[in-house]
């Protein structure tokens, strides 16, 4: 057997087999100014509770992640079977919410930044940590507010949405 590289599993199969691992989507959030910035995650991940964190993978090419990166924070909005629709519009694959999110209800944190109204809950955070990882960039928030909501969570398996029920 040759020895192990990523060159030897194909992107496409590699994608196949990540598509089998459930996961809850959620709209990470960012202000750069006047504008807010949005994307659709499903790599959000606890890791620590003392103090109590969070990881998310940002694509190096996000204005999203761009945002996060100057101002040093960013919110979450983890959001609900009913939204499947906001989840589409900041992965791109519906029509674009506009810089100053006039089409879409939310309200602002007490950091500033936009939280999506009507999820199952909401994440405030501080960027503590940035690490390199290939195309994306390992974002750790540390928690600054955090906020329970209602409503069945919106899960991602196998390229489509799910709820618990």
């Amino acid at each position: 057997m040759p020895p192990y590289s990523w060159r030897n599993v194909a992107e496409q199969r590699f994608r196949d087999v990540m598509a089998r691992l459930p996961a809850g989507v959620v709209v990470v959030s960012a202000r750069l100014g006047d504008e807010f910035r949005g994307l659709t995650v499903s790599s959000l991940v606890s890791i620590s509770l003392e103090p109590p964190m969070i990881l998310v993978g940002l694509e190096h090419v996000s204005a999203t992640r761009s945002a996060i990166l100057e101002t040093k924070a960013f919110n979450v909005s983890l959001l609900t079977r009913a939204q499947e629709f906001i989840a589409d519009r900041f992965a791109g694959r519906a029509p674009s919410i506009d810089p100053k999110w006039s089409t879409l209800p939310h309200r602002l944190g007490a950091n500033g930044i936009p939280l999506v109204n009507g999820c199952a809950a909401w994440l405030e955070c501080r960027l503590s940590q940035v690490h390199p990882a290939g195309d994306h960039d390992i974002c750790v928030g540390e928690i600054e507010g955090a906020a329970v909501g209602t409503g069945d969570p919106l899960i991602l398996w196998d390229r489509a949405f799910w709820s618990l029920h």
